[in-house]
């Protein structure tokens, strides 16, 4: 008997998130420099993520050797 495909995971998280832990958001903040130690970790202010789109791979043009 085989799984259904709805349950098979393949990769896990592998697809992008749309909201990020605390403490990636603090790490976020660290980066764009509005955070400084000694903040609260409460109500810390919106961090945009960024969802990336798979591009299509361009399919390369075989070229006939037979010059």
């Amino acid at each position: 008997m085989s799984l259904h495909k709805s349950l098979v995971v393949k990769s896990g998280l592998a697809r992008q998130r749309s909201v990020l832990s605390r403490y990636e958001r603090i790490l976020k903040l660290k980066k764009e420099g509005k955070w400084r130690d000694g903040d609260s970790i409460f109500k810390l202010p919106k961090v945009r993520t960024f969802i990336l789109k798979a591009k299509k791979k361009k399919k390369e043009k075989k070229e006939d050797e037979a010059v």
